[in-house]
């Protein structure tokens, strides 16, 4: 019996190549489904990750913990009061996120913006600047070293540039949204451009860790 026939033998390799394709794309289903079984837009962190704490001044002039939020559905932005566009572009988009929400979970969703510029973001500032955004909006100051700790916590940094002086410096800050469930549980973090171009698919998040 002869070898088998070019066309035979191609046929086999594309039917074998096709089943190694679906195989590899049932495998990324299954990974997804396992390590995002809410199908959520942002990046889904491992079920029962606890939020690393954050405690500071808030903006009425007293202590403030994240814990202090428990029973609402956060979303913990680092940024600052002098920044020129991704802080307050952020800010304005989570509001609209929220605007997507049913009206009755509205009130459930609130953001909180850590400063990164405890130097120059006072609690009154900060009230001031969070409410124009969100009328339940909280604002957080940490001192240092303490900030440096809490952010590294949560996986974010920051740094100064373009120093002038003392008071005259840009700061440069992680860009991410960490969104934090009503137990206290880090579910997901979005990156900027989520953020900031779909508000309903950061909505349909923020119902879906509500659940």
């Amino acid at each position: 019996m002869g070898p088998p026939s070019p066309r035979r033998s191609w046929q086999q390799s594309l039917t074998l190549a096709l089943l190694a394709v679906s195989a590899l794309l049932g495998a990324v289903l299954v990974y997804d489904r396992m390590t995002n079984p809410l199908s959520l837009f942002g990046t889904a962190y491992p079920a029962g990750t606890a939020a690393p704490e954050l405690s500071g001044t808030g903006q009425d002039g007293r202590p403030l913990s994240l814990s202090d939020l428990k029973g609402q559905t956060v979303a913990v932005f680092f940024g600052f009061l002098n920044c020129p566009n991704i802080c307050p572009t952020t800010l304005a988009a989570l509001e609209r996120a929220r605007a997507e929400l049913p009206e009755d979970q509205r009130a459930n969703f609130r953001t909180l913006l850590v400063s990164v510029d405890p130097k120059r973001d006072t609690p009154a500032k900060m009230k001031a600047y969070v409410t124009y955004f969100d009328p339940r909006g909280k604002g957080m100051v940490i001192p240092e070293p303490q900030l440096t700790k809490a952010a590294a916590a949560w996986g974010a940094g920051y740094t100064y540039s373009d120093v002038k002086g003392p008071t005259d410096y840009q700061v440069n800050h992680t860009t991410g949204v960490y969104l934090v469930d009503a137990q206290g549980r880090l579910r997901l973090v979005w990156d900027y451009t989520q953020v900031t171009t779909d508000a309903a698919r950061i909505a349909q998040d923020v119902r879906a860790v509500m659940k």
